[in-house]
């Protein structure tokens, strides 16, 4: 007789909460499916948002529930969002309870609150997510409602209780740890650039980050003159982005423009891009450190001074401490400062390939699986 799974994932607000989701659904999809005993049906509980598409083509049904968000600092809407908050409670209660799910597995984040706490009213086994150094605000209220937590990073263990949680690293999307056969030369190609010439990936996020983009637009004919970039702004600065770069290069010659190239944001291209980098800038947002670990790429790593709890300088410090990356702090982001690290890293063999090697040991390409197995085992 088979046996009919439904597995109920929540958490949103960010592709840093939804991709690492998604890898786990599609490594509990793989894990069961030469299983001809075992039948998943898969649902999402929130505000997909333009993620929609992606829980669509998983035959991942999306059940709408509001999702209220708590900022950090005085804003109206901060009212609304208290307004919304019981119905949202009420719009998970109802909606679990319809499902009636065997299992629940929450990536934190946006909406996801309310979504734990009614599926431990409904005593439904709760798994929990965490990324970052420092849990935000939904995992640390959802942790004494989860019958299992994981964490990305040692010290946020301590948010847990004692026999509750394990380090498992950060789900890693799997496309990303598909094995390739393009090569370094080929990727650097599929992008126009000269294979001989070491490329500088640059990633802001799907949003970009000003900040990043201003500071290297500022110093992108002294990188020509050495080096390429590959240069992810973000969908929304593309087209201020692309004009700005094109007043920059305006008089120079032809082959030192085409070494710098904008991208809005990376789809299926981002593992030939990774690829093709010889090493990377980022910002320090988990599910980044772990993708750039896993392609083994030296790094700058620029957290912002903003994020909460600053748990992107606690992500990058630690990532600096393994030795995969070097910390550069917003308001220590000064061209001689970045210059010299870049050639740091691209100049010196022996430096290169110690952080090269750190960055591996720092990757967890079965952090998905583990959280798979884990799901199965709670509903077995």
């Amino acid at each position: 007789m088979k046996k009919n799974l439904r597995i109920a994932y929540t958490g949103g607000g960010t592709g840093g909460h939804i991709y690492p989701l998604l890898a786990v659904a599609d490594e509990v999809k793989e894990l069961t499916h030469q299983n001809e005993n075992i039948e998943i049906q898969s649902f999402y509980f929130g505000a997909p948002g333009i993620y929609a598409d992606e829980f669509i083509k998983r035959s991942i049904r999306i059940k709408k529930i509001m999702s209220p968000k708590l900022r950090r600092y005085f804003s109206l809407g901060n009212i609304i969002d208290l307004i919304k908050l019981p119905f949202a409670f009420i719009q998970a209660l109802l909606k679990l309870w319809w499902v009636m799910p065997d299992v629940l597995f929450s990536k934190g984040g946006t909406g996801a609150f309310p979504i734990v706490c009614m599926a431990w009213v409904l005593r439904v086994p709760i798994i929990v997510h965490e990324s970052d150094s420092v849990p935000g605000l939904t995992n640390r209220l959802s942790f004494p409602f989860a019958t299992r937590v994981g964490v990305a990073f040692q010290n946020a263990l301590t948010y847990v209780a004692k026999n509750k949680g394990a380090v498992v690293g950060n789900p890693i999307r799997p496309f990303l740890l598909a094995t390739s056969d393009v090569t370094q030369e080929q990727a650097k190609r599929i992008f126009g650039f000269d294979p001989q010439t070491p490329l500088i990936l640059v990633l802001g996020g799907s949003q970009g980050s000003q900040r990043i983009n201003n500071f290297l637009f500022d110093n992108a004919v002294e990188l020509v003159q050495q080096y390429q970039v590959l240069h992810q702004v973000g969908i929304q600065n593309f087209k201020e982005a692309s004009q700005e770069l094109g007043i920059i290069f305006e008089q120079q010659i032809s082959p030192l423009k085409s070494r710098y190239k904008v991208i809005d944001f990376f789809t299926n291209n981002l593992k030939d891009a990774f690829i093709a980098a010889d090493m990377v800038v980022s910002r320090a947002g988990s599910g980044t450190l772990f993708e750039i670990a896993w392609f083994k790429k030296p790094a700058i790593i620029i957290p912002l001074s903003e994020a909460a709890h600053n748990h992107q300088w606690l992500n990058a410090s630690a990532y600096e401490e393994k030795g995969g990356g070097i910390l550069i702090e917003e308001e220590n982001l000064k061209p001689i400062l970045f210059t010299t690290q870049v050639k740091k890293i691209l100049e010196n063999k022996e430096v290169y390939n110690r952080m090269s090697q750190s960055a591996e040991s720092f990757a967890t390409p079965y952090a998905a699986s583990a959280i798979a197995q884990e799901i199965l085992r709670l509903v077995e």
